[in-house]
């Protein structure tokens, strides 16, 4: 397992880990089989979408924001009740399948660490398994 540690800046934010989560595989040695990213807090989550055009990942974060409002008459005391939410909704993990040692994502896909209770000092942990070269 490689730990990869991801510093974020704003409360809410979409951080491209794609190019060390290649970097982990790469170090795996798998020339094809799967790779695992695990987010282990309960106010963060990973997702996969487009890495092109920067508004994307900015018009996610607002819809988000409007849908789950960070103050809306939650009950948990420590104030951060919209970040599990939206760590719940977004989930946890991903998966993502590697061929010739490299990471099969879509044309424009990229994998993103998702804040939302920054800034903090974060991390996330790869799995990487299969056949190796």
């Amino acid at each position: 397992m490689e730990e990869i540690s991801v510093k974020t800046h704003d409360r809410t934010e979409l951080v491209d880990i794609t190019s060390m989560v290649r970097d982990a595989v790469r170090k795996s040695g798998v020339s094809s089989g799967v790779c695992h990213v695990f987010v282990p807090h309960t106010t963060a989550a990973v997702t996969i979408n487009e890495n092109a055009d920067p508004a994307v990942t900015k018009d996610v974060l607002m819809e988000l924001n409007k849908v789950i409002p960070f103050d809306d008459g939650y009950r948990h005391m420590e104030g951060n009740s919209a970040a599990h939410i939206k760590s719940s909704l977004v989930g946890c993990s991903e998966t993502v399948l590697i061929e010739g040692g490299d990471l099969q994502l879509g044309t424009w896909q990229s994998l993103f660490f998702c804040e939302f209770d920054g800034p903090r000092s974060r991390r996330a942990w790869v799995q990487v398994t299969g056949n190796r070269a």
